[in-house]
């Protein structure tokens, strides 16, 4: 997936970062090719994605975003991101 940078706010950093990850963190998950998938669940308004790959540490992420438009520039906005459950983190290691 092609983009040109990250569009944040007060609203949506403060909720990614309520799951100890860093703003810095979330956006090296998302440069580094992740896997990413429609989010078909709660994409009611917006085309809504999810984003599956590593932190810096191996840990494996979990990201939910979607994509922005501003002055002719793709942006992702996350909207949560978060550290995988056991079980999630089994099922991204199986595909990867």
């Amino acid at each position: 997936m092609k983009f040109d940078g990250f569009d944040w706010d007060d609203g949506n950093a403060a909720k990614c970062e309520k799951h100890g990850l860093t703003l810095d963190d979330i956006e090296d998950v998302l440069t580094r090719d992740p896997l990413i998938a429609p989010d078909v669940n709660h994409s009611a308004d917006e085309q809504r994605w999810i984003a599956a790959g590593l932190h810096r540490s191996q840990r494996p992420v979990f990201i939910a975003f979607t994509l922005r438009t501003k002055d002719d520039s793709a942006l992702i906005r996350p909207i949560s991101a978060r550290f995988m459950h056991a079980k999630e983190a089994k099922n991204y290691g199986d595909q990867t």
